[in-house]
């Protein structure tokens, strides 16, 4: 068997996975600082001889000045890695050394039919299968998205009658306190902290459910014959398998994706990849998505998110196909060869520490970024001062004068153009601008005795018990001919919920879903791109998603209305 020259040019170093290379970035970092031994030896390969645990490296860096800092490091990174993955580093580098063998070898060799299989490989000849492939890993999807709805949506009504009753009622008894309470700070507090960032709130054990089987598939190895799999695809618009990895963790946040074409040699490529990636649906726009289908399509709810991530996988190879012959025309074709890493249980350990490492982003933007711009959503609403009518203040009159724009796209309200305003800030905001201006603080409190501190505390026990056993009944029913829930009552919908089927027909739900997916990343993403590409090649990215989105709405809605849909 011969490699062409041309292939063994471009073979890069090994991909060592995201987890691996990140800790090398750190230990190159450090070693760069030792100008001794950097310009006699590759920062990377030191790197990598470090987390192996090699001995003779190891005193040689402890012996130069600065050393004792990179050991230091390299400990603290082959510890890190050790509580993810439940081996040493040195064996991780190894199974992905073997794992670039074996895709290498997967790729150029053809084996002898007598050639006894592995189960690996056994495996492989069915979620690698050329006609299997695709519908094997859409089917994942879809239990993946099934099981996260399903199994999450106890514990965010759990969430949702947590935050809309002890946790808003603790804090109004401090107002009150402290002698605000009825004041315009205790309004803050209901319509605006409660109301809208409560609204995005409920939606964090949607995300932890997602990021949590996400994690799975990946360290189980199947992420990388997804990828395998769409190799096919990317090659038919110019591109290969690798572009697909960064559009995987789209699905989490588009700016570490951003981040991760780093690890793509051609320039042009990389340009395409980074140009669709806000096209592959982030976990931000998951809780908008969840919302319409829980209102709209409850029995379907895991076939209309699916359908939204499939039909932005097909826009992300549409307009790569249309980059890669007119604006990125032309270049080099780097060859690809792909790491099949070995099929391993994921730990349970790494599996969380994948889940919390994702959620954490979220967690964070819907503490500080949403609760900011919905206290400054509170105050545009409300001013001028002691407007009654949403519609009359600043934001609903800006709101108005762009939802002419929208009117194409059949959602040409106010509140709807607002809604997608603030989606620029971060998308979870569409969530919270639409529970503040449609639901407000949930009207005036329930009758009857106000509860205790400890009758709340039995509350939120109680109900997160009740959530758990829920929720494993949720998702052992969706296994066919299995069905321990009893046909007892239907879930209580949330406030926001029944406000939304008040505003949206199903065909502008469908038609507002499609723009979210579609336009403008966020703020955050956009600051990526930036960084990344500059600002030119990011105004052109807002530009021509904007207008996609926008395009693509009008035309469902207009059809739509033509068939007597809407």
């Amino acid at each position: 068997m011969v490699v062409e020259a041309t292939v063994a040019r471009h073979v890069a170093i090994v991909d060592y996975g995201r987890e691996v290379e990140e800790e090398i970035a750190k230990l190159e970092k450090s070693i760069s600082r030792l100008n001794v031994l950097a310009e006699n030896y590759p920062a990377r390969w030191l790197a990598v001889k470090l987390l192996e645990n090699d001995n003779d490296i190891r005193k040689k860096i402890e012996s130069l000045s600065g050393g004792v800092e990179v050991i230091r490091q390299a400990d603290a990174s082959m510890a890190r890695l050790q509580d993810i993955f439940g081996d040493e580093a040195a064996t991780i580098i190894a199974d992905y050394r073997y794992g670039f063998i074996h895709g290498l070898m997967k790729q150029v060799l053809k084996k002898p039919v007598v050639e006894k299989l592995t189960t690996s490989d056994k495996i492989d000849k069915i979620v690698t299968n050329r006609v299997l492939g695709i519908p094997i890993f859409l089917l994942a999807l879809w239990v993946v998205f099934k099981v996260t709805i399903d199994g999450s949506a106890p514990f965010s009504d759990w969430l949702d009658a947590v935050i809309s009753g002890p946790i808003c009622r603790w804090g109004v008894a401090i107002l009150n306190l402290i002698g605000l309470g009825g004041t315009w700070v205790e309004s803050l507090w209901r319509d605006g902290i409660i109301a809208g960032t409560g609204g995005v709130w409920v939606f964090i054990p949607l995300l932890l459910f997602l990021y949590f089987w996400l994690a799975i598939l990946e360290d189980s190895g199947y992420m990388a014959r997804a990828a395998f799999v769409m190799d096919r695809i990317m090659h038919s618009i110019g591109l290969h398998g690798k572009s697909f990895m960064p559009m995987i963790l789209g699905w989490g946040c588009t700016v570490p994706a951003t981040y991760a074409t780093r690890t793509m040699r051609n320039e042009k490529d990389r340009l395409v990849t980074a140009e669709v990636l806000s096209l592959m649906s982030c976990g931000a726009r998951l809780p908008v998505y969840a919302l319409f289908a829980a209102a709209f399509f409850p029995d379907h709810a895991a076939w209309f998110i699916l359908g939204l991530y499939v039909f932005g996988v097909f826009w992300a190879i549409v307009m790569a196909k249309f980059f890669r012959n007119t604006v990125f025309a032309g270049g080099e074709k780097a060859p690809f060869i792909l790491e099949l890493p070995p099929y391993r249980v994921p730990t349970l350990k790494g599996v969380f520490i994948h889940m919390w490492e994702r959620s954490e982003f979220f967690l964070r933007k819907a503490t500080l970024v949403i609760m900011s711009v919905c206290v400054v959503l509170w105050f545009l609403i409300n001013m001028p001062w002691g407007v009654e009518n949403p519609r009359d203040s600043y934001f609903g009159k800006v709101s108005a004068a762009i939802a002419p724009v929208l009117a194409p796209t059949g959602n040409g309200n106010w509140q709807a153009a607002g809604a997608l305003v603030t989606g620029f800030v971060a998308k979870e905001a569409v969530i919270g601008t639409m529970s503040e201006i449609y639901v407000g603080g949930g009207g005036a409190a329930a009758a009857g005795p106000t509860p205790t501190f400890v009758d709340d505390l039995k509350e939120i026990g109680v109900g997160f018990f009740n959530a758990t056993v829920d929720s494993g009944k949720t998702i052992i029913s969706i296994i066919p001919g299995v069905n321990l829930m009893g046909g007892g009552g239907e879930e209580e919908d949330t406030a926001l919920i029944r406000a939304v089927r008040g505003y949206f027909t199903p065909l502008q739900v469908v038609s507002f879903n499609v723009f979210v997916l579609l336009y403008i990343p966020c703020m955050v993403a956009t600051a990526a791109f930036i960084s990344e590409f500059g600002l030119k090649w990011a105004l052109f990215n807002a530009g021509y998603l904007t207008g996609l989105g926008w395009i693509v709405a009008t035309l469902i809605y207009q059809i739509g209305r033509l068939l007597g849909l809407g």
